[in-house]
């Protein structure tokens, strides 16, 4: 699959096994001799070893970065600390930058490909079911702040995008359950016969015997969106369905006790609520939504917060412009609208 965005255009690689054939493929797009590949404490004990050797066969010199799995690890002082490994390493703007792992490892090892030495070229291979879908697609990498989620980053595209459907076999139901949330969003704002395909025919019991598909569906969504709208000042918004709460839930929490799809999940049924409330949405969308992420295991039960406490997290959202909120509601199943609202009409409408 081909992102088109002129010069900062990229393929996408799906393919069962393609690991394997990684010194093959990076070859093909880089002829420099230093390799840095940046990955977590988790994901670098399953795959680290497979990718080195991969690389090293290709007789480039590699070196594996580490760093404490979880979100909680998604800040400046980790990006910094990267940073440093790479200097000391003695990367240049000639050489290459991997990511490998989930998409706290892709958002941070992309940001600092896009700030060190104004630009080091970089890959994305995720490996986890919500980066492959999401959140390696479309070159917005960014770290947290203690105000808020992304609120540092920037827009750099990789090379090359490699995604493995066979290394979700490792996940365990939790994080295959976290990918689903949004899995389930694209199907939300912009196909019906993909959100009517989860709520019927796929659950996590044969989810890898449609793995291929659903990626394969959803990158194709996002390539569509962010070809469109490259610089998310528009259309891309959309995809931002569920996430203007679901990020304000993972702030209460310090981005420890809700994951980023457990958050999302809940943010999307109080979305569709939301929109019923106005009238802009069908009565019954936020049920259906409610149905299909319990199927997958993702919570919908809005945590013990206070409205206020949420209204405040979600007034550092990156999405708000001035002093209007830009919520994503849904015109229905498959169809979804940008819709601003004022802190007052928050507090009167937003029912949690």
């Amino acid at each position: 699959m081909r992102i088109d965005l002129g010069h900062a255009s990229y393929d996408l690689v799906i393919e069962r096994g393609c690991l394997r054939t990684l010194g093959e493929m990076i070859s093909g797009i880089y002829a420099g001799d230093k390799i840095c590949i940046v990955s977590d404490t988790q994901v670098a004990v399953k795959y680290g070893e497979q990718v080195v050797t991969a690389l090293e066969n290709k007789r480039y010199h590699v070196k594996l970065l580490t760093f404490k799995a979880g979100e909680e690890s998604k800040t400046a002082e980790t990006l910094l600390g990267l940073c440093g490994q790479m200097i000391d390493f003695g990367l240049n703007r000639g050489h290459l930058i991997i990511a490998l792992g989930g998409g706290v490892v892709g958002d941070v090892t992309g940001f600092a490909a896009s700030i060190l030495l104004r630009g080091i070229p970089y890959v994305q291979i995720p490996t986890t079911l919500l980066a492959q879908v999401d959140s390696s697609i479309g070159g917005k990498v960014a770290v947290d702040m203690p105000q808020g989620k992304n609120l540092i980053g920037s827009f750099y595209h990789p090379k090359l995008v490699v995604i493995d459907p066979d290394v979700l076999a490792t996940l365990s139901p939790a994080f295959l359950s976290d990918g689903m949330a949004e899995v389930i969003k694209y199907g939300a704002i912009l196909d019906e016969t993909l959100f009517e395909w989860l709520m019927h025919e796929v659950d996590l019991d044969n989810f890898s015997q449609h793995a291929e598909k659903i990626i394969e569906r959803c990158c194709a969504l996002k390539k569509n969106i962010v070809e469109q709208d490259e610089m998310d000042t528009g259309l891309r918004m959309i995809l931002n369905f569920g996430h203007t709460v679901g990020h304000a839930i993972e702030k209460c929490y310090n981005y420890t006790t809700y994951s980023h799809g457990q958050a999302v999940a809940i943010g999307m049924v109080v979305a569709a609520r939301l929109g019923e409330v106005m009238g802009i949405t069908p009565k019954g969308c936020a049920d259906k939504i409610s149905k299909v992420c319990e199927r997958f295991n993702l919570s919908t039960v809005f945590p013990d917060l206070a409205k206020a406490d949420i209204l405040n997290a979600m007034g550092g959202d990156k999405k708000n412009i001035g002093k209007m909120f830009n919520f994503i509601l849904l015109k229905d199943i498959g169809q979804a609208v940008i819709t601003p609202f004022t802190m007052a009409e928050l507090e009167e409408k937003l029912a949690l």
